[in-house]
C-alpha cells in the first residue's frame, strides 16, 4: 500500500514559470536533519553559480543562526508577511524587506524568529485565503525576479506555516530517518499535500528527493527499515527518488557546531559529502531545466 491512494501528487503541469523556484524541506517529524540539508543544499547550488536565498519559516530559527544571523530579535519574516496582509495594518510595523534580508558571502537569508510562532493566531480573522499568504508575499516582492533559488526551512509540524510553505513551493525535498516513526510521519505529511491539490488553489509542488539522513548501517535493524521505506517511495515516485543515504554524521555535526557549510572543508573528510549535496544541487538545476523545455 502506498502512501496515498488518490492520483499521483506529481501529474499537474506548472501553469506559469517564474525565473527562480521556492525549494523548501519539509517533514512533520523533527530531527531528520531538514535545517542541515537545506543549509548545505542551498550552498550546493551557489557553489554552481546560482543566486540563492535561504527563507527561515521555522521559529526556532537554526537555519537562520547557521547562517550567521546573530541578533534575531529584530525584524524577521514573520513581520514581513504581516505587513504583506491588508486587513492587518493595525499591526504592520516599520520592516522594509531590503532591511530584514541578510547578505552573506554565498547565500542570503530571510531570518526567523520565536514570533513566527503566533503566526497562525495573527492571521486567523482574515478573509483574504490564509494557505496563501506566503506565495502573495514572494510573488508581491518579486523574489523569483532576484533569486535563483529560495530554499526553505520549514518547522517538524503540519500546521499553517507548512500549508503556507507547500503552496508556495515548486519542489519539495523530504528529509527522512529509517524508522517506523517517520514512515508514519511521510504518510501524514502526503496526506496534507493531497489536501492541499483537492483544494485546487495553486500548483501542486513537486516531490523532487527523499533524503535518508542520520542512518547507521551498522544497525541490521535500519538498513531493513531504510529497504523497506525506499521501496515504498519508489513504487509511489519512481526509481531514483531516494538518495544515497547520508552515514556520515561527524562532519556534519562539526560544520554546523562552527557554522560553515560543508564546502567551507578542504579535508578529505568532507569529500563523500560535498559529492553527496553535488548530486542533490544537480538533481533540482535538471529539475528546473525540464520546465523550462
Amino acid at each position: 500500500m502506498g502512501f496515498f491512494s488518490r492520483k499521483s501528487l506529481n501529474s499537474k503541469k506548472e501553469k506559469t514559470l517564474a525565473k527562480g523556484k521556492v525549494l523548501a524541506f519539509l517533514n512533520q517529524k523533527g530531527g531528520v536533519g531538514k535545517t542541515t540539508m537545506a543549509f548545505n543544499t542551498a550552498h550546493a547550488l551557489a557553489a554552481r553559480g546560482h543566486k540563492v536565498l535561504c527563507l527561515d519559516m521555522d521559529p526556532q530559527a537554526n537555519l537562520s543562526l547557521l547562517c550567521g544571523a546573530e541578533d534575531l530579535q529584530g525584524p524577521s519574516i514573520h513581520q514581513l508577511l504581516i505587513n504583506s496582509i491588508r486587513e492587518l495594518k493595525p499591526l504592520h510595523a516599520a520592516a522594509m524587506i531590503h532591511d530584514v534580508i541578510i547578505k552573506g558571502e554565498r547565500v542570503d537569508l530571510l531570518p526567523s524568529g520565536q514570533e513566527l510562532s503566533g503566526f497562525e493566531l495573527s492571521v486567523a480573522g482574515i478573509s483574504m485565503p490564509r494557505q496563501l499568504i506566503l506565495k502573495n508575499f514572494l510573488e508581491l516582492n518579486k523574489l523569483l525576479d532576484i533569486y535563483d533559488y529560495i530554499v526553505i526551512d520549514g518547522p517538524p509540524t503540519l500546521g499553517l506555516l507548512v500549508v503556507n510553505i507547500m503552496c508556495a513551493a515548486h519542489g519539495l525535498l523530504v528529509p527522512f530517518r529509517p524508522d517506523e516513526f517517520s514512515r508514519k510521519g511521510l504518510s501524514h505529511f502526503y496526506e496534507v499535500l493531497g489536501n492541499i491539490e483537492d483544494m485546487g488553489v495553486t500548483e501542486t509542488p513537486k516531490v523532487l528527493a527523499h533524503i535518508p539522513n542520520l542512518v547507521d548501517l551498522r544497525r541490521r535493524q535500519e538498513g531493513e527499515d531504510l529497504e523497506r521505506i525506499q521501496g515504498e517511495l519508489e513504487e509511489e515516485f519512481g526509481t531514483g527518488s531516494v538518495t544515497e543515504p547520508f552515514i556520515n554524521r561527524a562532519p556534519l555535526v562539526r560544520s554546523q557546531a562552527e557554522r560553515k557549510s560543508v564546502y567551507d572543508f578542504q579535508s578529505k573528510d568532507f569529500v563523500a559529502l560535498q559529492d553527496q549535496f553535488n548530486q542533490i544541487a544537480g538533481k533540482i538545476s535538471k529539475w528546473k531545466e525540464e520546465t523550462y523545455s
